[in-house]
């Protein structure tokens, strides 16, 4: 899977397209990432995320303000989020009643945010180690497109 995201990311038709393809391997890949998608810096509107390419039910959440929620506080402290049980986070943004793990993992360009991918699961305590750091390790990956 890894070298099939490398080979994509070389290819570099367009961020957009990059990203959508992205979204969808790993959504296809593991069956508990209900929904997979990009939150980019969004750059007309200073200190606010927008809606990039996602897998998944559509959200109403398409510009969240940094610090707001477990993405906006991702767009702050540039450090991955992993939430077994979002039942349990005082500033959980829904997107979805069903969802119950969380993980945002920031893409830095040169050690500014510029982008991260938000994986929803419908699955309590469903984030591994291992996802962890592929999921980080395909960010840094995709930072060189930005």
């Amino acid at each position: 899977m890894l070298q099939h995201i490398n080979t994509i990311i070389e290819r570099n038709v367009n961020l957009s397209q990059v990203l959508h393809e992205v979204a969808q391997i790993l959504h296809a890949e593991f069956e508990h990432f209900d929904w997979v998608g990009f939150y980019l810096d969004d750059r007309k509107k200073k200190g606010y995320l927008k809606l990039g390419p996602f897998i998944g039910l559509p959200t109403d959440h398409v510009s969240i303000p940094y610090g707001k929620g477990i993405c906006g506080q991702v767009a702050v402290s540039l450090q991955t989020f992993v939430s077994q049980d979002v039942s349990a986070e005082d500033n959980y943004i829904a997107c979805s009643t069903e969802v119950q793990s969380e993980i945002v993992v920031p893409i830095l360009k040169d050690g500014v945010f510029v982008a991260q991918l938000d994986v929803d699961s419908n699955t309590k305590n469903s984030i591994t180690e291992e996802q962890i750091e592929l999921l980080e390790t395909i960010c840094a990956k995709l930072s060189i497109l930005f």
